[in-house]
């Protein structure tokens, strides 16, 4: 097969498909046993800087469950990493900065990132795109809102309360820091695209923290910027938000071709509020996967049944793979979504 035959980039841009393609958010990594052993002994951000590894997790999940796409493995902040931002990925509890931006003076510290910066991104997707051959690869990136709060709180947050204050008490400051950031993402997922992504997906995992009309000042512009600079390539963008229920009419807005939806609405409503011209992508609720297979095969069907409302639609969860899901579940999952 080749990649113009693919189901997943025929579904992103909501052309005729024999069944929904699937894939999984963090497919590759957490509850696969060959994942674990690879990565022993291995901090995240070194896995995430050496090509072999890259392109072994990255293929696992292809191989064990036949999956539409693979997902690059790496981590939404890589990108800062490799323009000098200290930080570290620490085992249960995330990325942690040691310096947070809270001043226009630390804007410094977000320079432009150069393809040298992250040679070995390059290198892996090269080397996966000939390993996988007809199946996509997606590159992906964390969303300026996200990797935003990550910096002005200095790790991951409950409600967001430094970052918020920022945004209504500093604006100007706060679209400066928009501003860089978006510059940094656009180029980072233009790299992956340019070493031969087939598609891409922004991830702005704790924007559900924004009411519409703040997303719509604070965040959208900039997300938009994202986008608009990816168009020219004419591979698939996916937006995905946790939470973002309210928003999903804006995350339309945004410029993806495909919306990403939490388990948390119904396909069939995220599409009467994402509105005509867009694909739709999930959302079986991740922790549906550890009850019996029944269960899970009923909870599919309904989701299955409710995409058909999308003009496309990508199967995958309402956010990513739980870390001790049993990777048999996902494979009889897979199989099931292509029987379908």
């Amino acid at each position: 097969m080749n990649l113009a035959e693919s189901t997943f980039l025929r579904a992103c841009r909501r052309q005729p498909v024999p069944h929904p393609p699937v894939w999984y958010m963090r497919q590759a990594g957490r509850s696969l046993p060959e994942y674990l052993k690879v990565r022993e002994g291995v901090p995240m951000l070194t896995a995430c800087e050496t090509p072999d590894l890259v392109v072994e997790i990255t293929l696992q999940p292809v191989r064990r469950y036949g999956v539409d796409a693979a997902i690059f493995f790496s981590d939404i902040v890589v990108p800062l990493k490799a323009i000098g931002v200290d930080l570290d990925i620490k085992p249960g509890v995330g990325p942690v900065v040691a310096q947070p931006i809270r001043d226009a003076a630390a804007l410094d510290a977000l320079r432009p990132i150069e393809p040298d910066d992250v040679s070995y991104v390059t290198e892996a997707i090269r080397a996966l795109v000939g390993e996988l051959g007809g199946t996509p690869l997606i590159g992906f990136a964390g969303a300026p809102f996200t990797l935003g709060s990550y910096l002005i709180e200095g790790g991951p947050s409950r409600h967001h309360d430094r970052t918020k204050a920022m945004m209504y008490g500093e604006p100007r400051l706060w679209h400066d820091l928009m501003d860089r950031l978006a510059g940094i993402v656009l180029e980072h997922l233009r790299i992956q695209v340019r070493a031969g992504a087939s598609a891409i997906q922004l991830f702005d995992s704790w924007v559900g923290a924004v009411a519409p009309d703040d997303y719509r000042e604070f965040v959208l512009p900039h997300t938009r910027r994202i986008f608009d600079g990816l168009a020219d390539l004419g591979v698939p963008r996916i937006h995905f938000g946790v939470g973002t229920g309210e928003l999903l009419g804006l995350l339309g807005e945004a410029g993806a071709d495909v919306v990403g939806v939490d388990w948390r609405v119904p396909l069939d409503e995220a599409a009467r509020r994402v509105g005509p011209g867009k694909a739709l992508q999930g959302n079986l609720d991740p922790a549906i996967l550890m009850a019996p297979w029944e269960v899970v095969e009923r909870k599919a069907r309904e989701v299955l049944r409710r995409g058909e409302a999308a003009e496309g639609h990508v199967f995958n969860l309402g956010h990513g793979v739980l870390p001790g899901t049993d990777p048999d579940q996902l494979k009889r999952l897979t199989d099931l979504v292509h029987e379908a």
